[in-house]
């Protein structure tokens, strides 16, 4: 109750400090609008409340010049009144500041964004405590600026002197209540665009689980564009509401306001085409759809993973947990090699993997088609249907080329498909007694001895 109490307090101060300046607004406004409205009817104003005439209404006491000993209690009364509200200002400040510290450490936690520790409780506390000092010095600030006017006239000779020091905070805080006050339309209207594209990103959002999700089916539209395009649709939308609030911004039209526009555009064109023509390429990948995330894929002499589909770069990871990112660009440019699509589709039945064996002319053809078709039913994820076939692909000098076909639909275990291949395959030809090493043949140079003559020349050998 008591941190309650104490917050009610100097919201209520902070209160009076901000409508002040508004109320100001608000007489300024009233007397402009009477003015506009006898000018309308050609009648001159009965009344007109000037600068001069409200300060001279509220710094006026009227108090008996001969009694100056009045005045200088009255004085002392306001310097006394003035040390214990600033007093009372830093006692409640102080109070609140030791109740946000109970509070916060039981309750305040560390910023963080995914695994970055951006700010730790004290540092949170510490900002806190740090716009509460610079608020406690703004009331106190703003209590003594309005008591020295108040204490300067009540003596004549520093009459005006309490004029120029009140016009000097009563003239910008009736411009800002002003202002305030005039940009209340703009900023009605601003609310009205951002709600109305907040509603529209909300049933762009709603549309776009529908269809990912397959309970609403657009002709030739698949499921998985419905994400990127409510993406697309989304920064459109915000454009879109940027352009249509910017003329309500206060100073959009300034000459500053439109300098800085054009310099931070400027940097952004020279900075970012790159990432531009990574962004317009994922574009194009995403509805091109020759893969997504989790599928097999080879992109110039890498085969991994799908892991990541972003808009500006694709990462894969390969069967050795390396993870290779390219750039969108790079990847449009390139040839794109799906192992899953086969797989997936029930018409092609799997995908067709293959290895080459070569076996000598000794042992007829047949025979070492049906060792490899046995050896291949064999293996560890070969689909029996359809079956496994043989190609002969190359007569050598000294072996022939088989090429041992296979369907298969473990995609994600390629390397272990091989290897159980490969060892079910030696294990058919060993058992079949079959030795599969290929004589190699080597041609050497034979040297003969030279015989030679009484004089020195040789002998034909």
């Amino acid at each position: 109750m008591k941190f309650c109490y104490t917050l009610w307090v100097i919201i209520i101060l902070l209160f009076n400090i901000v409508s002040f300046p508004l109320g100001l607004a608000a007489q300024e406004t009233e007397k402009s609008n009477r003015i506009v409205e006898n000018a309308e009817s050609s009648e001159t104003p009965v009344f007109e409340k000037t600068e001069e005439a409200f300060l001279d209404n509220y710094l006026h006491l009227d108090l008996p010049d001969a009694n100056i000993l009045i005045r200088l209690g009255i004085a002392a009364v306001l310097v006394i009144v003035q040390v214990l509200l600033i007093r009372l200002a830093g006692y409640l400040f102080l109070k609140l500041e030791t109740k946000i510290t109970v509070y916060g450490t039981t309750h305040f936690k560390a910023l963080t964004i995914k695994n970055l520790r951006l700010l730790e409780t004290k540092q949170i506390l510490n900002a806190i405590y740090f716009i509460l000092r610079i608020l406690k010095y703004v009331v106190i600030i703003f209590q003594l600026y309005l008591t020295l006017p108040i204490l300067f006239s009540l003596f004549e000779p520093t009459r005006n002197l309490a004029k120029t020091l009140f016009g000097y905070i009563l003239k910008p805080l009736k411009n800002t209540g002003l202002a305030i006050i005039n940009y209340i339309p703009n900023l009605i209207t601003i609310a009205v665009i951002i709600l109305i594209a907040r509603y529209a990103i909300r049933s762009l959002r709603f549309f776009s689980d529908q269809i990912e999700r397959g309970k609403l089916v657009i002709s030739g539209f698949y499921s998985d564009w419905a994400p990127p395009t409510f993406n697309i649709l989304r920064v459109l939308l915000y454009a879109f509401t940027v352009i249509v609030i910017y003329p309500y911004l206060p100073g959009s039209d300034s000459a500053i306001f439109q300098g800085v526009s054009v310099f931070v555009g400027i940097l952004f064109s020279l900075g970012s085409s790159s990432v531009i023509g990574n962004l317009m390429a994922g574009i194009v990948i995403t509805y091109m759809r020759p893969f997504k995330v989790g599928d097999r894929i080879q992109i110039g002499n890498v085969t991994g993973f799908v892991v990541e589909k972003s808009a500006t770069v694709t990462r894969l990871r390969t069967h050795k947990n390396e993870y290779v990112t390219f750039p969108n660009s790079a990847i449009l440019a390139s040839n794109i090699t799906n192992y899953n699509v086969a797989a997936e589709n029930p018409t092609d039945k799997g995908l067709i993997l293959y290895a080459i064996i070569t076996f000598g002319y000794s042992t007829p053809w047949q025979t070492v088609h049906t060792i490899l078709i046995e050896s291949a039913l064999k293996a560890k994820y070969v689909e029996p249907d359809p079956m496994p076939f043989v190609l002969q692909t190359k007569l050598d000098d000294f072996y022939a080329h088989y090429e041992i076909n296979i369907y298969t639909k473990a995609v994600d275990k390629v390397p272990s498909v091989y290897s159980e291949l490969f060892k079910s395959i030696q294990n058919g030809f060993h058992e079949a007694g079959l030795d599969m090493t290929v004589a190699h043949f080597r041609a050497n140079t034979i040297t003969f001895p030279v015989e030679q003559n009484h004089d020195g020349t040789t002998k034909d050998a």
